[in-house]
């Protein structure tokens, strides 16, 4: 999934496991709207107490997101990732249009 660089539809993002659920687009709004109005309503330090519990248990130590982190900003510095950001940016790249929406397939375009 990551050498790919592939957009992945919400129904196969949901039976790779990366989300828990995926929703027609009509249904996402009131969904969203639904949950961070429960949300909002329980106790702020209840919410916040469990985000950091979800975070200790789901994030790395930040020792060893720095190396990655600075493996992408050296990929993308570098002079073929310059090119290639230059090249989606002529396409459309960062404003609303087909770009943005179907990025994998631009990505995989380039080196056409």
């Amino acid at each position: 999934m990551l050498l790919g660089a592939d957009d992945i539809r919400g129904d196969l993002a949901e039976l790779y496991g990366y989300v828990n659920r995926a929703f027609p687009d009509a249904e996402l709004d009131a969904f969203v709207d639904a949950l961070a109005m429960r949300i909002a309503s329980f106790d702020k330090q209840a919410i916040a107490e469990t985000k950091q519990f979800a975070n200790a248990a789901s994030l790395p130590p930040d020792a060893e997101i720095a190396p990655e982190w600075d493996a992408s900003i050296a990929s993308i510095q570098r002079p073929a990732g310059q090119m290639r950001i230059k090249k989606l940016l002529e396409r459309g790249f960062h404003k609303p249009g087909d770009v943005e929406n179907r990025l994998g397939y631009h990505v995989g375009q380039l080196g056409n």
